[in-house]
């Protein structure tokens, strides 16, 4: 007797582990698809959205032929934002002005966050956003690689932004971030909730979230749609993505310099972000979004990834976009008592012929 009381309450004990643990599992498995309930909403709002302002444009434009849009409203921005780079801080701000400033801010939703499209998605997003004139000043944003407007054989291209950030950084803030969240939705489970593993010993353990090809983005998301373009490691790769950063974007700034980055914005855009500088200064979103429970790598975790081909080339592209940020400021702004501050036009029109009488 003594016995089998000293074993019922070890097995009840057992049961009520097990319980607890089935119960856990229930739980998990109602917000996934709570989730997922919840995404589906989302894309079915968005598509009755865009469904209703067509239809408001048929109505309105019908058949006749539209004049068109003053030059300063025909605009469009894509910040094609690459994940863990402070975009959700920077995108922030285009939402707090866009009201005041009168443009509209698009979320580019893709399909499980792939920053590849189809080639028919291409040609309908292409087709969007430079016929949408309810749109128009647009800034769209979303995790996409570089699209070439100019292959679609269309009038006027967007003006592409974007933000940089050293490489072993944005790793190590999005090894974290799958983990633990950040203080913009503390409430969501992410993907490797649980999982309490730091990123020194996943990478000490060869571990696939911290291995030297989950380094190979920002590349790609500059060098664009092409098969090559996500061959990690690729050299053609490199030299596309430094090709587009010069020659297809406006400006490309960097996290550790994001404050510069705006001013310079707001000086070249105002018709989007004026009062954008001392709204990142002063405004209760700026810096908003930072990620939870994130621990600095050891010197020899960050010497072992510097070891990789792979970061070799991710960082050299990383420096060619520090180095071409750089030059622009210097030609931007000046620095006085210990502030930054836009340079006026310094250039203007003399000996203008034939004279007007």
């Amino acid at each position: 007797m003594g016995l089998l009381r000293t074993m019922m309450p070890q097995k009840i004990q057992l049961l009520a582990v097990l319980a607890f643990g089935v119960a856990m599992l229930l739980i998990e498995n109602q917000i996934q698809k709570l989730d997922e309930a919840r995404a589906k909403l989302e894309r079915t709002i968005a598509r009755h959205e865009v469904v209703e302002v067509e239809q408001r444009h048929s109505e309105d434009g019908g058949g006749r032929e539209l004049s068109p849009l003053p030059e300063k409203d025909d605009m469009v921005i894509i910040y094609n934002r690459v994940p863990k780079t402070a975009s959700t801080s920077f995108t922030n701000i285009a939402y707090d002005l866009c009201g005041k400033n009168h443009f509209h801010v698009l979320h580019i939703n893709t399909t499980k966050n792939n920053p590849v499209m189809s080639l028919q998605d291409q040609v309908r997003f292409v087709s969007n956003v430079t016929s949408w004139r309810e749109m128009k000043p647009g800034f769209y944003h979303g995790h996409v690689a570089y699209l070439d407007f100019s292959k679609y054989s269309v009038k006027g291209k967007p003006m592409y932004i974007n933000v940089v950030r050293d490489p072993i950084e944005r790793l190590v803030s999005y090894y974290y971030f799958l983990r633990f969240g950040d203080d913009y939705r503390p409430g969501l489970r992410r993907r490797k909730q649980g999982d309490k593993k730091t990123f020194d010993e996943c990478v000490s353990s060869g571990g696939s979230d911290c291995a030297p090809e989950k380094l190979w983005l920002q590349i790609p998301f500059f060098c664009g749609h092409h098969s090559e373009c996500w061959n990690a490691g690729s050299r053609w790769a490199l030299e596309q993505a430094k090709y587009n950063l010069v020659n297809e974007y406006l400006l490309v700034g960097v996290t550790e310099e994001l404050e510069d980055f705006i001013m310079i914005l707001e000086a070249a855009l105002p018709r989007f972000f004026k009062g954008a500088t001392e709204l990142y200064k002063t405004g209760k979103k700026s810096h908003l979004r930072k990620t939870t429970e994130k621990k600095p790598p050891t010197k020899e975790t960050i010497a072992k990834l510097q070891q990789s081909n792979i970061w070799k080339i991710e960082n050299e592209f990383y420096e060619f976009a520090l180095e071409q940020f750089q030059f622009v400021r210097a030609h931007a702004v000046r620095e006085k008592d210990g502030e930054l501050h836009v340079l006026p036009q310094s250039f203007f029109y003399e000996k203008i012929y034939p004279k007007v009488n």
